[in-house]
């Protein structure tokens, strides 16, 4: 297999002098600046002349913003693969992605054995680097529950917790030449990473065969192993009068057969020179890389990513997985790919979707939609966050994950104008804002995805106050069923600004969102627990005492269920939106007058702080059946179902969320959520669908619409509750316009009018 189809890349391989340690560092950001891919330093640790490699590496991808980094090769016997593991892994989530392993056996025996390193034989070397790849493919795969356990004959470990996960696929390239080393490459390495000087050039094609060979035995695509190749030697570097020597197209000559028929796709290049460096990337690099594309395009080579045979064999029919964009694929996951446990499920929804495509700007949400269009798989959009309904994932469809979208930016301070990225969890964004003394009412869960929540509405811990989540919003960016990437604003597209606001998901993928945060840095929080075994009274209690408060305070109340033949248990939080001590004091007093009060406390706390729970991936516990409703007020009559539904168990969970004050403020029209008379939001969930239907049915006249984020029913009924006349005709109309063809089908679908 001559040529492997990988990508072009291009390195320095530089010397990390301990006696001119800027001049390292410094070289390595123009390799950055150059346009080059990957920095990497040799690493001898017993060396005093030279600076510490680890730290070297740490110290450059701090300074630098695209950069790889890596070793050339790491001495494993001076770096124990289980604190290998995890220092890796730690500089790769720092970085964001920039950082490859590079590993070696070791060499200088002697001066190995005097640093207190393992004297091994070659044979024991080839068996212990096998062990500690194992090892630290253990360490990093968090997807396996439980801890790593290895009995080895080198390295042993008995239940070392795993993690942290690595921002992506770190690859692992052996510096190998006899013929086990060039095996274990085949068999479980990424990347094989020889020096021209200890290899000569006509021997790099036997030495595939051999890594070639291995891959196959071990069920693996030969091209799975990257070639990379250090330009070392007098025959290549420039400084030692190489045939490197001329103008670049020289250079781009000379390497074409390396690629071509030799398979190298990283071309390291060993130089201290300045000029040499800005050569190499802004000349030779571009060159070479066009001239192997159109020799690859007249050859028909595959350039797809490689894949070993049981990940194949776990794709799902319908999807054409070799023609995923190629500014996707290093994002995308596939059931088999590790990492496919922490992008498949749903906060609640269990799912096994068969492609998880990662965006990361709405460029790539464009090509991933484009995609996505062609293929015979339903297509769900999933902001990042958690959702109760379930339409975050699917079953053997395409899920566009728009996670790694997650910026927050503060535009400008003085108005609380900010910018955010559609995948940001709340709870990130609170953090963020919060040391600008600003904050968006989003919701009661860190978890929650900012392009969920601002597109259908967002009842949040500061609504009465500060109005809901799309109340704040001043400009959204989408991309559009027809691939159009917009900016909707009052003046730009209003009608789709209008709709997007509380029926977006209908309309298009949001990449992010512009919002005037309101000034507030801290507030006072009240928690309650209290005995509502008589829930009726107890709910209508609640209800008059959460109306009358000031607009301030928004309260949210949960009830569960009782157990041992106690009754339902109520928990509330109850926020004053803002640090006012003594006037928060008597807002939140009345509620200790509502019944039995089993624990109290107040206190002052941040507004990031009351949005917890944002971090980690989804675990899909399982879809619950929920209903929703929006009350004016909390009846007799509503009470009453509330309490004979959990009496019963037909529902495990209640909530009442408080709205009004702000919420109100707001025209019916204003937006395409239309319930500004709603004083309280009420959600249920239950285990059978029938018998809390029945229990919601009986909520009669009190319920006036529903709200979309806490209900898993569909079709034309739940469409006419969350969007009464004349909105929901409006939104048809605008359906038919934007989306005709029904695209975005799978978060309560609104049919277009005909």
């Amino acid at each position: 297999m001559p040529d492997y189809g990988h990508p072009l890349e291009f390195g320095t391989f530089l010397t990390p002098s301990a006696q001119d340690p800027d001049r390292a560092v410094g070289l390595a950001e123009l390799t950055e600046a150059a346009g080059l891919d990957l920095a990497t330093f040799q690493d001898h640790p017993y060396n005093p002349d030279l600076l510490d490699t680890w730290t070297l590496l740490s110290w450059v991808a701090a300074r630098t913003e695209r950069l790889r980094v890596s070793g050339n090769v790491l001495n494993l016997p001076l770096r124990p693969p289980a604190v290998l593991a995890r220092a890796a892994a730690s500089l790769d989530r720092l970085s964001k992605g920039r950082f490859e392993l590079g590993l070696g056996a070791g060499g200088f025996r002697d001066a190995i054995h005097a640093m207190g390193g393992p004297l091994r034989t070659p044979g024991q070397s080839v068996d212990a680097l096998s062990e500690a790849i194992d090892l630290i493919r253990a360490a990093w795969d968090t997807d396996v529950r439980g801890g790593v356990r290895l009995q080895g004959e080198h390295y042993a470990v008995q239940g070392m917790k795993r993690g942290p996960e690595p921002a992506h696929d770190i690859g692992i390239w052996l510096g190998a030449y006899k013929p086990r080393m060039l095996r274990l490459v085949g068999a479980k390495a990424d990347g094989w990473l020889p020096s021209l000087g200890y290899v000569e050039v006509g021997d790099l094609a036997g030495l595939n065969a051999v890594i070639d060979d291995s891959a196959r035995e071990h069920g693996r695509d030969p091209r799975q192993v990257r070639r990379l190749l250090n330009l070392t030697g007098a025959a290549f570097t420039p400084t030692s009068g190489g045939f490197l020597q001329g103008p670049p197209e020289q250079w781009v000559e000379q390497l074409l057969p390396l690629a071509l028929e030799l398979g190298v796709a990283t071309f390291v290049l060993p130089t201290d020179d300045p000029r040499t460096v800005q050569t190499f990337g802004a000349e030779v690099a571009p060159a070479l890389r066009e001239a192997v594309d159109r020799e690859r395009a007249g050859a028909g080579t595959p350039t797809g990513p490689a894949r070993p045979s049981a990940a194949l064999a776990a794709r799902r029919s319908g999807i054409d997985y070799d023609s995923v964009p190629a500014s996707l694929r290093d994002g995308a996951v596939e059931p088999g790919d590790r990492g496919y446990t922490g992008v498949r499920h749903g906060y609640m929804q269990q799912g096994r979707p068969g492609l998880v495509l990662r965006p990361t700007g709405p460029e790539q949400v464009a090509e991933a939609l484009a995609y996505a269009l062609k293929q015979d798989a339903p297509l769900n959009a999933r902001s990042g966050g958690h959702g109760i309904s379930g339409r975050s994932t699917n079953d053997g469809g395409v899920v566009l994950d728009l996670g790694r979208m997650n910026a927050v930016e503060v535009l400008d301070p003085g108005s609380g104008l900010v910018r955010l990225g559609a995948g940001a969890r709340w709870g990130e964004v609170g953090a963020a804002l919060h040391p600008h003394g600003l904050a968006i009412s989003s919701g009661d869960h860190g978890g929650v995805g900012v392009g969920g929540i601002a597109t259908t509405g967002g009842l949040g811990y500061m609504s009465r106050a500060h109005g809901l989540t799309i109340d704040r919003l001043t400009a959204v960016e989408l991309v559009t069923a027809a691939g159009e990437r917009l900016r909707v604003d009052a003046d730009h597209h209003p009608d789709l600004f209008w709709a997007v606001r509380g029926a977006g998901a209908n309309f298009g993928v949001v990449t992010a969102v512009e919002a005037v945060a309101a000034p507030v840095r801290d507030v006072v929080l009240g928690q309650f627990a209290y005995d509502a075994s008589d829930t009726a009274a107890f709910l209508r209690a609640w209800g008059e005492i959460a109306g009358s408060a000031p607009r301030e305070v928004t309260a949210f109340l949960t009830l569960g269920t009782g157990r041992g033949g106690q009754g339902p248990a109520a928990q509330a939080m109850v926020v004053y939106a803002g640090d006012d001590t003594d006037a928060a004091v008597r807002a939140l007093e009345p509620f200790l007058e509502v019944g039995p009060v089993l624990d109290q406390r107040a206190q002052v706390a941040p507004y990031p702080a009351v949005l917890v729970g944002h971090a980690g991936p989804h675990q899909g516990s399982g879809t619950p059946v929920s209903r929703s409703a929006l009350l004016e007020h909390v009846t007799e009559e509503a009470a009453g179902a509330v309490a004979r539904a959990l009496a019963t168990g037909d529902a495990y969970f209640a909530q009442l969320r408080q709205v009004g004050g702000a919420v109100n403020d707001v025209a019916a029209d204003a937006t395409a959520y239309p319930h500004r008379s709603a004083g309280f939001s009420l959600a249920a969930m239950g285990r059978r669908a029938e018998p809390l239907d029945r229990r919601w049915a009986e909520l009669g006249g009190a319920a006036r619409g529903l709200y979309l984020s806490f209900d898993t029913r569909t079709g034309p009924e739940v469409l006419a509750q969350a969007f009464p006349e004349p909105a929901l005709r409006r939104l048809r109309e605008l359906k038919a316009v934007y989306d005709p063809h029904e695209v975005f089908d799978q978060n309560f679908p609104i049919p277009p009018l005909s």
